[in-house]
C-alpha cells in the first residue's frame, strides 16, 4: 500500500488527516517535527508528503528544500499564513500546492488526487523523457535542464514549465492554461502566481545566453516559447 507522509505538529490534524488518507487506500505515516519528517521520508519513500510551515526543528520549507535535493515527490505545504509572498515561496522550492488553515479535510483529498492524477497522466503522455529543440535539453525523468550543454538548476516546478512550453513552441499559454497544466485543474492560485514563476524562471534562464529563442510575453493572454532571433 502506498504511503503518504503527513508531517504537523499539531496531533489533531495529523489524526484527521490520517483519517481521510486511510479512506482513500494510502497508508499514511505521522511526523510531529521537521527532522522526523525527513526520518520517515527517507524511511517510508511515500508518494506523496503533506508539510506543515510551522514546525519545530526543522520548518517545512527546510524539508521541502532536503526533499527537493533528493526527490520529485508531490509537496503540498500546510500553513496558518496566507500571504502571496509566503505562497509563491513555497512553490518557488518547489512545493506542488499550498493549503491555509483552517481548511476541510475533504479538499486536501481532493488536492492529492488532483495532483497524483496529473502525474499519472504527464507520464502516460510523455512516454519520452528527453526533449530536445534549439539549445534546450530538457530531461523530464532527472529534472535536468541544459542550454548549449550548460546546465541551469531549476526547480521541479520550473523545469514542468519549460517542458510544456518548449515542448510546444510558438504556442501561447493562457496563465489559466499553466496553472491548469502545471498545479492542476483543482489549484485555487491566479494569475500572479504565474507571472512570478515566470519572471523567477526568465531571471535563470537569462545566466547562459540563449539569442535562439525566448519566452514572450503576450500580452493580456499569456506566453509561449518562441524560437528566433529576438528583436
Amino acid at each position: 500500500m502506498p504511503y503518504i507522509l503527513i508531517a504537523d505538529d499539531n496531533q489533531d490534524i495529523t489524526d484527521i488527516l490520517s483519517t481521510y488518507v486511510a479512506k482513500e487506500g494510502f497508508e499514511p505515516v505521522v511526523a510531529f517535527d521537521g527532522l522526523e519528517a525527513i526520518r520517515k521520508y527517507t524511511q517510508y519513500n511515500p508518494v506523496l508528503v503533506l508539510l506543515d510551515v510551522m514546525m519545530p526543528k526543522k520548518d517545512g520549507y527546510q524539508v521541502c528544500r532536503e526533499i527537493r535535493e533528493r526527490s520529485d515527490v508531490p509537496v503540498i505545504l500546510i500553513t496558518a499564513r496566507g500571504e502571496d509572498f509566503e505562497r509563491i515561496m513555497g512553490l518557488d522550492i518547489g512545493a506542488d500546492d499550498y493549503i491555509v488553515k483552517p481548511f476541510s479535510p475533504s479538499e486536501v483529498m481532493a488536492r492529492i488526487r488532483a495532483i497524483l492524477r496529473r502525474i499519472s497522466r504527464q507520464e502516460s503522455d510523455n512516454p519520452k523523457n528527453i526533449l530536445n529543440i534549439s539549445t534546450i535539453t530538457i530531461n523530464i525523468e532527472e529534472y535536468s535542464l541544459h542550454i548549449s550543454g550548460t546546465k541551469v538548476p531549476l526547480t521541479k516546478k520550473e523545469i514542468e514549465t519549460m517542458w510544456v512550453l518548449a515542448g510546444n513552441p510558438n504556442k501561447v499559454f493562457t496563465r489559466d492554461n499553466l496553472l491548469d497544466s502545471l498545479w492542476g485543474i483543482d489549484y485555487y492560485g491566479d494569475s500572479r502566481t504565474v507571472d512570478s514563476h515566470i519572471k523567477r524562471l526568465r531571471a535563470k534562464l537569462d545566466a547562459v545566453p540563449h539569442p535562439e529563442w525566448r519566452i514572450k510575453t503576450i500580452w493580456g493572454l499569456g506566453y509561449k516559447f518562441e524560437l528566433g532571433e529576438q528583436g
